[in-house]
């Protein structure tokens, strides 16, 4: 434990669909839920106006609907949202080396590490500073915790919600603890804390009060020691700076299940594509492919591969995750897939795989010119009678899918605008920039209309002030003005 309140969390204020009000000026003070939009999809943020509505994180999409029925429901844009995501860490990295990324939007700050607070006056003055600096940056709010250890930091920033900044001054650790429910403390899920419950044990204080030997009897020696420390304020864990991904991986659920082997296949190869890109886009490089499918009666089944080098070959990953999904019985039908890889490199063996492609091209080569082979599986992609073709998907399906809810496009005529919703062969734009003080006008569109296309996002402030010299000194707008947000906040 520290005797400064030197350790910031910050976590930004319903991050996604904050980031979708501040882009859509038609959506500010309204309630938007952001998630996946089929039947199966789940809440991946709410804003505070839908949480009015008792909408919250991880909740089904279909009970949100039901509860808050005039919400904006938007598909997730993680391009944006990695975008201002970069801006806030880069923020946090000019306040000190050891900074602890826990998501795009929550990470730790050791500040006496950086030399930039070393008591409550400095801690407190660069808690505001920061607030104001990533509001001027992205438009976005956060909220700041400042306490002597990593607990009570996240827990403070959790008390200063929404917008605002909590300090927890060392040596009130045990009383500030002692009252809140035993599920406050990191570790402690629901069935830790019906555990405790059956044993009397409701609150951080009828934790700390049982003693350790009473927790280590109830909950083992490693679980129950950690426990008790943090029931009485103990919290010694370091602010460790960000370690390099040890997999890059992506996963799709599906609104129906699938059936047909053949378009399961398919299903997996543009997940081996797009795992792919992800890991070009780290600059790595990956030894081992695993296989990831959840069947229709939610049993998980995850097949490896270990190649004989690190590789980023698309055609490569996409042939291992084929030959995983051979061994995979999807009889019944699929609802989840998954492709990811992992034992990460900085280089490839491309010689090998190379050489190895060459074969198998020469394998597959024609005896004459007159055109290639088909591929293997032509037979397999063409259906069997005991596995036919999966049904097509409808037109309303295919629109949604090409004009996801919420998502960026561009019209040659009325400019950027983003979907407000498809169907019945109709999407429906609304056209407004991130800038704009009035709501946007909407114009309907068919969904194959040649002037309209999908975008990338805006930035949510076009031109923000320039804080490379901070926190030595205060920042100036680009324009020469004094940077927005320089009042104290709450």
């Amino acid at each position: 434990m520290r005797a400064a309140p030197t350790i910031l969390h910050l976590d930004m204020d319903a991050f996604y669909a904050s980031a979708e009000q501040a882009a859509k000026p038609s959506l500010r003070g309204k309630p938007v839920v952001v998630g996946g939009l089929g039947p199966r999809g789940v809440v991946a943020t709410a804003s505070y106006e839908a949480r009015r509505f008792g909408v919250h994180s991880a909740m089904p999409m279909a009970q949100a609907r039901r509860l808050a029925p005039n919400a904006a429901y938007l598909v997730p844009r993680f391009t944006l949202y990695r975008s201002v995501s970069d801006q806030v860490m880069e923020l946090l990295g000019r306040l000190s080396p050891l900074v602890e990324p826990l998501s795009l939007d929550e990470a730790f700050v050791d500040l006496e590490a950086g030399g930039t607070a070393d008591d409550t006056a400095s801690a407190l003055a660069i808690g505001r500073e920061l607030r104001e600096a990533i509001q001027a940056v992205t438009g976005l709010s956060g909220s700041v915790g400042l306490a002597g250890s990593k607990m009570l930091a996240k827990i403070a920033s959790e008390e200063a919600k929404p917008d605002g900044m909590r300090l927890i001054e060392p040596g009130t650790e045990r009383a500030h603890l002692a009252p809140m429910p035993v599920r406050t403390l990191p570790g402690v899920g629901p069935a830790t804390a019906d555990h405790l419950r059956r044993a009397g044990m409701t609150t951080v204080n009828d934790l700390a009060e049982a003693g350790e030997a009473e927790l280590v009897r109830l909950l083992g020696k490693a679980h129950g020691t950690a426990l008790h420390r943090m029931a009485s304020g103990h919290d010694d864990r370091p602010v460790v700076a960000e370690r390099d991904a040890k997999s890059v991986s992506v996963e799709d659920t599906f609104e129906v299940d699938l059936h047909d082997r053949v378009r399961v296949r398919t299903e997996v190869e543009r997940l081996a594509d797009r795992c792919v890109q992800r890991l070009r886009g780290a600059g790595r490089s990956g030894r081992t492919v695993v296989l990831k499918v959840r069947r229709y009666d939610f049993s998980t089944l995850t097949r490896s591969e270990t190649l004989r080098g690190p590789t980023d070959d698309p055609a490569v990953v996409r042939e291992a995750a084929a030959r995983l999904l051979e061994a995979v019985d999807t009889t019944g039908g699929v609802r989840l897939l998954g492709v990811g890889v992992t034992g990460l490199a900085d280089y490839t063996q491309e010689d090998l795989f190379a050489q190895a492609a060459g074969e198998r091209a020469a394998a597959r080569a024609p005896a004459d010119d007159e055109g290639a082979r088909p591929p293997e599986d032509a037979g397999a992609r063409a259906g069997t009678a005991d596995d036919g073709p999966e049904p097509e998907e409808s037109a309303e399906q295919l629109a949604a899918r090409r004009w996801p809810a919420g998502h960026d496009v561009h019209h040659e005529v009325h400019g950027h605008g983003w979907v407000q919703g498809s169907g019945v062969g109709r999407v429906t734009v609304r056209f407004e920039e991130p800038g704009a003080t009035a709501p946007g006008r909407v114009r309907t569109f068919r969904v194959d209309d040649p002037a309209l296309r999908a975008a990338d996002p805006l930035p949510l402030v076009p031109d923000p002030p320039d804080y490379s010299s901070w926190p030595a000194s205060r920042p100036k707008s680009r324009s020469g003005a004094g940077a927005p947000g320089a009042a104290s906040r709450p």
